[in-house]
């Protein structure tokens, strides 16, 4: 007679084990239909935290959470007053987990100073927070090329700045504005060509090689052998890619080498921000394809010119739908990685946007006056532009942080 005790305590532990286990995987009890359904769940976080989540319109509590929903096409939609809101359209299945991560911005974002020298031109030293400024208001004590160290956190209210090179030691009439300039791999030197304002000197055109990490009191002139560092550079970079390819699939990393202009890897090295060189198909890497992951729609047939982002840890490739399709060289200049891997910050027209790494939530970030085109986004989430807030009694712009997260 014992034994029946002992059958019924094992049945029942094996009855609430398995309701555990079932409870676990999304399953849910449905009195209507008398049954044992399978549900999904949606990990929703945003940043700013706090924010307010929406289902089908429809109020379903605070960021971070987890949602528990029956399989089906729903809009989750992601709000915060005094934000931008964020929205996508997703289909759950039973069992599936799909994380969800909204990013909001602030409408009215804060502005602080960063020089007060009056700048001619402004130039981001390629993946640092670093930018090559260059002043030029007819003092010669001041006037020169400066480097900005934008990884200082916090900022303090105009941050120091570092001399590279005093006007006083150039050619007379050089012009600021007109320079170019290409940087080491290491970003520890940088080439700048420049050309004279007028045709007083029989040479127009001079190129200095110059270190980041000091002043150049006496500037070395390499106006006749640039060609050969600069290829010797650029063979250097190119290495430094195809090492970061080598992370990627084998399939992936020889079609990228052939095929990508590849702009930039996202700062996590999961990503491609590439433009395609070729109209090629680009084959299916992971077989068969994971479940629970971005469901937007990707594209794998390729065409020239178009831009695009390949996700290695999910092998998605998406169309990047943001630039006409006459540009055939897109450059950081025009677009870049969000610190967070997870979004890219683009110029258009005379605003600058945010959108997700999938091309999808395009966000206006900043739409007020800024100068020569140029934005930098550090690695603390602030947006650098060059500006001129009082062009009436200031001829010149200077950086300003805009307060973005």
């Amino acid at each position: 007679m014992k034994i029946l005790p002992r059958l019924f305590f094992i049945l029942a532990f094996l009855v609430i084990f398995f309701l555990i286990i079932a409870y676990s995987r999304g399953y849910r009890l449905d009195i209507k239909e008398k049954s044992f359904t399978p549900t999904g769940i949606l990990a929703i976080t945003s940043s700013p935290k706090a924010a307010k989540i929406y289902i089908n319109n429809e109020f379903k509590g605070a960021t971070d959470s987890n949602i528990t929903l029956p399989p089906g096409e729903y809009t989750v939609e992601v709000k915060k007053e005094g934000y931008t809101s964020w929205k996508k359209k997703v289909n759950l299945k039973g069992e599936w987990v799909l994380s969800l991560n909204a990013a909001l911005f602030p409408l009215n974002p804060s502005l602080s100073p960063l020089t007060n020298l009056g700048i001619v031109k402004a130039i981001a030293v390629d993946d640092t927070d670093k930018i090559l400024i260059f002043s030029e208001n007819n003092n010669p004590e001041k006037d020169g090329i400066y480097l900005f160290e934008g990884n200082q956190n916090p900022l303090p209210i105009l941050p120091p700045l570092k001399l590279i090179l005093a006007k006083k030691n150039l050619p007379e009439n050089v012009d600021f504005k007109k320079a170019e300039v290409a940087f080491s791999p290491d970003y520890k030197e940088v080439i700048i060509d420049l050309k004279t304002i007028d045709n007083v000197y029989p040479q127009t055109n001079f190129s200095y090689l110059l270190s980041l990490d000091e002043e150049n009191k006496n500037p070395l002139d390499i106006t006749n052998s640039k060609q050969a560092l600069i290829d010797a550079w650029e063979k250097e970079k190119i290495a430094i890619k195809l090492k970061l390819l080598n992370a990627y699939p084998k399939e992936l990393a020889k079609i990228a080498s052939d095929s990508f202009h590849i702009i930039s890897f996202s700062p996590d090295e999961t990503k491609i921000l590439y433009q395609a060189k070729k109209t090629i198909n680009l084959p299916a890497i992971i077989t068969p394809p994971l479940i629970a992951v971005n469901q937007t729609e990707e594209t794998r047939q390729l065409k020239k010119d178009n831009l695009y982002v390949y996700d290695k840890k999910e092998d998605k490739n998406y169309l990047i739908d943001i630039f006409p399709p006459n540009i055939n060289q897109i450059n950081e200049t025009l677009i870049q990685w969000f610190p967070d891997s997870k979004r890219l910050i683009f110029l258009q027209k005379k605003t600058i946007t945010v959108v997700d790494y999938d091309g999808t939530n395009k966000q206006i970030v900043y739409s007020g006056p800024f100068e020569n085109s140029f934005f930098k986004v550090n690695s603390d989430s602030r947006l650098i532009i060059l500006t001129n807030l009082n062009p009436e009694t200031n001829p010149l712009p200077d950086l300003y942080a805009l307060g973005i997260k």
